[in-house]
């Protein structure tokens, strides 16, 4: 069984794909997957770079990824270009991975994606859980964790599908607004669910 783990902008996603793996479960990040296929080397940088031109490699030739938000994240049609170009790549190794993981020891596996419902990946999981926050905390956890100022946190927020159509598309909800102990406990309820449900 494969469970599409998602949330807004500094929602805890990460966190929360941590605390499950603490309890073996096994997980692949959309986010790790769309670096890889901007590396030096690959056909998607090229298409950036010509694109956009060298100033948007750093010194070490690699993708400069503030730079290219501060493009995308003002122009929806640059966004949607560099969502043709690498979300399907994105996918084809995230298929690739999940295949992988599901052959190894775990009761589940997660596919965590902030972009899961937008992409389309929501139809390569069979249960989709939301990681859910108010809105003034993802801007502020955005901009201590980012760098980023008000402006772009709200920008990158505008960006994401909005929060309430979101949990529309849930089937469960995990609110990560208390301490670590309260999310652990959230997560260990969830676990146990899962594994019910993965071993009927």
């Amino acid at each position: 069984m494969i469970i599409g783990l998602t949330g807004g902008i500094a929602s805890g996603k990460s966190t929360v794909a941590r605390l499950f793996g603490e309890l073996g479960v096994r997980w692949v990040d959309a986010d790790d997957i769309a670096r890889e296929v901007v590396a030096p080397g690959e056909p998607a940088l090229k298409a950036i770079v010509d694109r956009y031109g060298d100033t948007i490699l750093n010194r070490e030739g690699r993708l400069d990824r503030s730079a290219l938000r501060d493009i995308v994240f003002a122009n929806e049609k640059e966004r949607r270009w560099l969502e043709v170009t690498t979300h399907p790549r994105i996918r084809e190794r995230l298929t690739t991975r999940l295949a992988l993981l599901q052959q190894q020891d775990s009761p589940y596996v997660l596919l965590v994606s902030p972009l899961l419902f937008e992409s389309g990946q929501a139809d390569m999981v069979q249960r989709k859980l939301v990681v859910d926050v108010a809105e003034g905390v993802q801007m502020e956890r955005a901009m201590a964790r980012d760098k980023i100022d008000a402006d772009q946190a709200k920008a990158i927020l505008g960006s994401q599908m909005p929060r309430e159509k979101r949990l529309s598309l849930a089937d469960d909800v995990l609110v990560n607004e208390g301490d670590l102990s309260a999310l652990v406990d959230a997560v260990k309820a969830l676990d146990g669910r899962y594994r019910a449900m993965a071993g009927s």
